[in-house]
């Protein structure tokens, strides 16, 4: 072979390896430039509310736009009811939510999780006097959520609602005496300016099945995302965003 030919011949298998790259390279940003749909919970003080302004903001959906920067992805948030979750994001309907979940065995049948979120536990809150489970009256719970599926097993009678706001007012009027939460909804409601005067005591649940790891839901159509997900996520908590939202939505907690 002459040193032209031999020329000629790498010049076009460099072509067809660069031609190969630029198509790889192109159905990658294809990929990312397409957008997220994005689950979260529409209404769960601190973590997702709508501001004086009708934006919607909260711990949870800034979050969701820190990991979204993160990844570099566009995000669309989808806001709705915590019991419409999981079934979106196994559906596909949501690429993944930024909402915390414990990985029971039936969740991991239908959906992915991420790492870590962060802890959390449940909490009875109740009027005083009232020990965990002994309330006369229906407990207040939110629709879906594992504290209602709790109260349901040890076979209380509950109120279920759609969404957090709609408890200080069963509590208030006296229409329940007591509601099961998640702790950061419980801490949110002892808060809660109108409900101070009910003087309510909270109790924490010892049982392990209503407390641990919470963990992000992805689409088990997509896989990928999971391992992207998770080290987005180590990157908020470890430059400071995460902890800089913390002090910003709950200044009196920190969460682990």
């Amino acid at each position: 072979m002459s040193a032209l030919t031999c020329l000629q011949s790498t010049a076009r298998l460099a072509g067809q390896f660069a031609l190969a790259a630029l198509l790889v390279v192109g159905s990658v940003c294809q990929a990312d430039d397409r957008s997220y749909r994005v689950a979260v919970i529409g209404y769960s003080p601190p973590l997702s509310y709508t501001d004086e302004s009708g934006k919607l903001t909260g711990f949870n959906i800034e979050v969701a736009h820190e990991l979204c920067a993160t990844l570099q992805i566009r995000c669309q948030l989808q806001p709705m009811p915590i019991e419409n979750i999981v079934d979106s994001v196994a559906a596909d309907d949501s690429a993944f939510a930024v909402v915390g979940f414990i990985p029971t065995p039936e969740r991991q049948q239908r959906v992915l999780f991420s790492k870590t979120y962060f802890h959390s536990r449940s909490v009875w809150l109740a009027r005083p006097g009232l020990a965990l489970g002994k309330s006369p009256k229906p407990v207040a719970v939110i629709k879906g959520s594992a504290q209602a599926r709790h109260a349901e097993a040890m076979g209380w009678k509950s109120i279920p609602v759609v969404t957090q706001n709609e408890i200080p007012a069963l509590l208030s009027t006296g229409k329940a005496d007591a509601t099961l939460l998640p702790m950061l909804g419980a801490l949110a409601l002892l808060r809660d300016k109108s409900l101070q005067p009910l003087l309510l005591e909270s109790t924490i649940l010892t049982d392990p099945t209503m407390s641990g790891s919470l963990h992000m839901l992805v689409s088990p159509k997509e896989a990928p995302l999971v391992e992207r997900l998770n080290a987005a996520i180590d990157q908020i908590k470890r430059d400071g965003r995460f902890d800089r939202l913390n002090s910003q939505f709950m200044p009196w907690f920190k969460i682990q």
